[in-house]
């Protein structure tokens, strides 16, 4: 297993929306493993294949190393699909490993339904709410070429312009590795 430089804010791959797997093969879980060993690395609780400058519709998620969260299994989503959402919405504070040392309060529906492939190329359908909802459709942001800067309203954005500018510059302490700039 290895652990992969993350892209970070200003990579274009991050703004490109991704692309459906076809097959899932043995390069494909050699490389959710490796996402699996970069997300702990940088201790994410999500990361989706763009992420790690793949552009596969792919993301994974573990909930477990949170409080209250820790009967959770590691899920790997393929090809997911939002289904359905709430009309409840929550505000939360929400970070990015994309957006290091970034947090913004980011509004999203309470619960979800949401269709994927999971590893052993079966569809599933999972119902979640709270935290585990909220990861799930950060995720999917990413794979739709989306970032918390797009879920804020512009006087927050331009708020955080600063620190963006930051982390395009790579001048941001990050403590896990992450693409050169270019």
């Amino acid at each position: 297993m290895a652990i992969l430089p993350i892209t970070v804010f200003g990579d274009k791959i991050l703004r490109k929306p991704t692309k459906k797997i076809a097959k899932i093969d043995d390069e494909i879980i050699g490389f959710v493993r490796n996402m699996f060993e970069t997300m702990r690395n940088a201790n994410g609780i999500g990361l989706a294949a763009n992420q790690v400058n793949s552009s596969r519709s792919i993301f994974i998620v573990d909930i477990s190393p949170v409080e209250d969260y820790e009967h959770y299994k590691p899920i790997t989503l393929i090809n997911p699909e939002i289904i359905e959402h709430s009309e409840d919405t929550i505000v939360m504070e929400e970070g990015c490993l994309s957006l290091p040392n970034l947090r913004a309060d980011v509004e999203r529906p309470e619960f979800i339904r949401v269709k994927y492939l999971d590893i052993n190329e079966n569809e599933q359908i999972l119902e979640a709410d709270d935290l585990l909802a909220r990861v799930i459709l950060h995720e999917y942001d990413h794979l739709i070429g989306k970032m918390i800067p797009d879920r804020v309203d512009g006087k927050l954005r331009k708020h955080l312009q600063k620190k963006l500018n930051k982390i395009i510059a790579r001048e941001e302490k990050i403590d896990y590795p992450v693409t050169p700039k270019h």
